[in-house]
């Protein structure tokens, strides 16, 4: 029983992970060069395998693998310096708790509305 619930952990882990690289890319994305973009989006949101890729590309797997690990490095280092995702998250995570402790409709729709705009 352990191990499938070590699974799914592990599953949960992954989408949590595959949810946060979704968001640095959507914060930071457009620093990354076009060919960067390109294979990271490959890689990450249309999830083709690294051999996909490679042949695609005209460049090895571990050329790929490589190009993705730096990727994710560079957008972590946008994150550490700019704290873009945490600010929205920390945001959005407030607008939710309005929303849940207030009863004023136009309270929820203004909060609506920025939640919206972010």
């Amino acid at each position: 029983m352990e191990t499938g619930k070590l699974i799914a952990e592990n599953a949960v882990n992954g989408l949590k992970k595959r949810e946060y690289k979704g968001m640095l890319y959507d914060f930071y994305g457009d620093l990354l060069t076009q060919h960067q973009k390109k294979l990271y989006e490959d890689a990450i949101f249309n999830d083709l395998s690294l051999s996909e890729i490679a042949d695609e590309q005209g460049i090895s797997r571990q050329g790929v693998h490589d190009l993705i690990r730096r990727c994710d490095k560079i957008l972590a280092d946008y994150e550490t310096k700019l704290h873009l995702v945490e600010k929205f998250s920390k945001i959005k995570q407030n607008i939710q708790q309005i929303n849940r402790l207030t009863d004023d409709e136009q309270i929820k729709r203004l909060s609506n509305e920025i939640m919206e705009e972010l």
